[in-house]
């Protein structure tokens, strides 16, 4: 299935300035960060809640806390956690870890004890640094894990928000604290980094073959697997990244994507500083917060998942708010619905591409060009050295012409190293150096690629085909629609049932048949929902992904 750079059909919808292969730095990713340390040390490299860290100040925290792990016995190989939202801890942690040639595993703060016990052993966890406000969850995991006999998790590291805030909104976070959380048995964070020698020299690391991060998939269709990622991969995926828009050093990025997860960890943090631009930490996605922090800190770039623009677009004083300094905005993890970017667009005047990627490649793969020709509705072209192909999704051996849907395989080289201990499942993806995405789609005859639908979300009805995405975008473009979801359920008749949970917009009102007919004056009879349920909100991932696996278990209370 490989191909001649030449023979790509993709290669001429690239933007001018973006070349189809890139130069890779074979260096591990604390050694690029540490070489703009040294260029700019006096330009911001990261902004919360209005507190500016340079580049040099970044650096020094950075060897100073690596100073202190090491002292703590933290070496080459050893697996810390990281369980932390986006703030200038999780930033200073990663870099620091790695620095040791020992491995990041960052883990969702929201995680529930089952889980973080799940992810402690399965990756080997010894040392943890975490929010304070999660010391009684994480007390509980460590007493489990001892009466069981296990010697994971023998040290936490706590850090408090306040820590970095500025003045007074360190005062006010404090006071809103009703009572500070007990951290009997941990370290603190900011002590470590004023009273720690820094840390004179880093590890040596195997940039190709050892892991720097062992990243969890979300975990929406069973128990999360070990995502290993090389030194190389990450500096990849981030080249690849900063590339396709031409990143550089005057540019700032609105970081809301959580950092834990590879398509923040990537695009909002990496590649951002590998280019010695600012990233702007926000800690959650709040609109309003979103909206004021581009207002106030001017970002030229953002990077969201389609939720968090319909939750953008629908905010009553969006005009209000200064949104001129966007100039490109990346939107990945799920379809972004044409209707969304469109009125998106429209409303801001920034240029929203679609993407796709998924964390066994970091994170993105391809998308839309920059400057080009962006095709609504689809996730792009790849970018450089990676080469997508539509295979037929039965075997897998078979390569598809355009406009026929099949599986999405592709090649690059930031392809994971493997799932961790599973070395099986890791077969049944990555094959000949190809890895097998699980998802469908179609490319056209200019190169461009379109997501269907993952395999396990193909509704088969009467048995007919129908794609999720496409019934979805038709009930976006009802104007009382906020958000729509559609799964298939389990029917004696049909096989399945295609069912649609809708979000209403504020003050709209449209009953289930109205969106049934209207679903009917633009689909297929067999496309058509048959049952609509309304709901105030859709559940969804820690990164805005809607998890139909949530909705498929409710469905079956109506059945």
């Amino acid at each position: 299935m490989d191909s001649p750079p030449g023979a790509l059909p993709w290669l001429s919808a690239y933007d001018p300035d973006v070349p189809a292969r890139l130069d890779y730095p074979d260096k591990p990713v604390f050694a690029l960060l540490k070489e703009n340390v040294r260029r700019h040390a006096e330009r911001t490299a990261l902004i919360f809640y209005g507190k500016k860290i340079s580049y040099g100040q970044l650096g020094g925290y950075v060897d100073r806390l690596a100073g202190a792990l090491k002292q703590l016995g933290t070496g080459p190989g050893d697996r810390v956690a990281l369980i932390l939202p986006n703030c200038p801890q999780y930033v200073i942690a990663y870099y620091a870890v790695l620095q040791l040639g020992a491995v990041v595993v960052p883990v969702n703060p929201l995680s529930t004890e089952r889980e973080l016990t799940h992810i402690v052993r399965d990756a080997g966890v010894r040392l943890a640094i975490a929010l304070n406000l999660l010391a009684g969850r994480m007390e509980n995991v460590r007493t489990a894990l001892r009466d069981a006999g296990s010697p994971l998790l023998e040290q936490v590291i706590y850090a408090s928000m306040p820590e970095f805030l500025p003045f007074p909104l360190n005062l006010l976070y404090l006071l809103k604290q009703k009572s500070p959380p007990a951290c009997r048995h941990g370290l603190r964070f900011r002590p470590l980094l004023n009273g720690s020698p820094a840390l004179a020299c880093a590890a040596s690391a195997d940039v190709r073959r050892a892991p720097a991060v062992l990243i969890y998939t979300g975990g929406t269709t069973g128990k999360p697997k070990g995502v290993m990622l090389s030194h190389y991969a990450l500096v990849v995926n981030a080249w690849q990244c900063r590339a396709w828009v031409n990143t550089a050093p005057a540019d700032r990025l609105l970081a809301v994507l959580p950092i834990f997860h590879g398509f923040g960890m990537s695009v909002c943090m990496n590649s951002i500083l590998l280019s010695g631009g600012a990233a702007i930490l926000l800690p959650r996605y709040q609109p309003g917060e979103i909206l004021k922090a581009v207002h106030r800190h001017r970002p030229t770039l953002f990077a969201g998942v389609p939720t968090m623009f319909t939750g953008l677009i629908n905010q009553p004083d969006l005009s209000r708010y200064d949104l001129s300094s966007l100039r490109g905005c990346f939107s990945g993890a799920a379809s972004l619905p044409p209707e969304i970017k469109r009125r998106f667009e429209e409303l801001t005047g920034g240029r929203l591409m679609e993407g796709y990627g998924l964390t066994e490649a970091v994170t993105a793969k391809c998308a839309n060009p920059y400057r080009g020709v962006n095709k609504t509705g689809s996730i792009g072209v790849p970018f450089p050295d990676t080469v997508m192909r539509i295979v037929d999704a039965e075997t897998g051996a078979r390569e598809l012409p355009p406009g026929e849907v099949g599986e999405i395989v592709l090649k690059s080289p930031d392809i994971m190293l493997g799932y961790y201990g599973r070395p099986e499942e890791t077969a049944a993806v990555v094959r000949d150096g190809w890895l097998y995405t699980g998802d469908l789609g179609y490319m056209d005859a200019d190169g461009y690629f379109y997501l269907v639908e993952r395999k396990k979300d193909l509704i088969i009805t009467g048995g007919f085909n129908v794609y999720p995405r496409e019934v979805e975008d038709v009930l976006y473009m009802h104007p009382a629609v906020k958000e729509a979801c559609v799964i298939g359920v389990p029917d004696g008749y049909r096989g399945e049932t295609v069912v649609a949970f809708i979000v209403l917009r504020e003050n709209a009102a449209a009953g289930a048949d109205e969106l049934i007919a209207f679903c009917r004056q633009n689909l297929l009879p067999y496309k058509v929902p048959r049952r609509v349920e309304f709901c105030p909100e859709l559940p969804k991932s820690a990164i805005g992904k809607v998890l139909r696996r949530v909705l498929r278990e409710k469905a079956g209370d109506y059945k």
